[in-house]
């Protein structure tokens, strides 16, 4: 069978993943597994992740030239098992920050995905006036993809697809916990 394949077009697309239920994350990651199909390089910062062990820091091996995964962030701040200051916490998001600013210039990537970046606006670890000048300077062609609840309305009126995940039931509340290579 013969596929032609075409160019991700002119203009890239600002896509937003937010909402208090699963799959923000796991929504982002399945465009990038999609356009790894299609050869085009997609990058992905995380912003939060980083000092856990999950199932996408292996298997994103798999996908590599075309996939690169970088987790910069230090784990969730201020929850279970977090014993990090928030001054380092918010140092190693302003690095995060310094990074999607070096990959959205270095204009190599189709897509760039910045996962749980919401959530480090919301957490006050890096300024929304910084993401919206990163967004703003992001190259035509460049498809950006912003992950993480807490969607500040000044992202949403500039993105062009926003869709948010919606939590109608989770195994969580029954006392269920989080399960490897569904949740992590």
């Amino acid at each position: 069978m013969n596929i032609e394949l075409h160019s991700m077009g002119e203009n890239g697309l600002i896509i937003v993943y937010t909402g208090k239920g699963k799959g923000k994350t796991t929504a982002a990651l399945g465009i990038a597994l999609r356009a790894v199909g299609y050869n085009y390089k997609i990058c992905m910062i995380q912003f939060i992740k980083g000092s856990w062990h999950y199932g996408e820091m292996t298997s994103s091996k798999r996908l590599e030239p075309e996939f690169e995964l970088t987790a910069v962030g230090k784990g969730f701040v201020g929850i279970i098992d977090d014993k990090s200051p928030y001054e380092e916490h918010e140092k190693i998001a302003q690095e995060a920050l310094r990074l999607s600013k070096e990959k959205i210039r270095s204009e190599k990537y189709d897509i760039i995905i910045l996962d749980e970046i919401n959530y480090a606006i919301n957490l006050g670890l890096i300024k929304i006036e910084d993401v919206l000048d990163l967004i703003k300077s992001k190259p035509q062609k460049l498809n950006l993809v912003l992950t993480g609840n807490h969607v500040k309305k000044e992202i949403i009126e500039i993105a062009d697809l926003v869709t948010e995940m919606k939590e109608i039931k989770h195994p969580f509340k029954s006392g269920v916990k989080a399960k490897k290579g569904i949740d992590f």
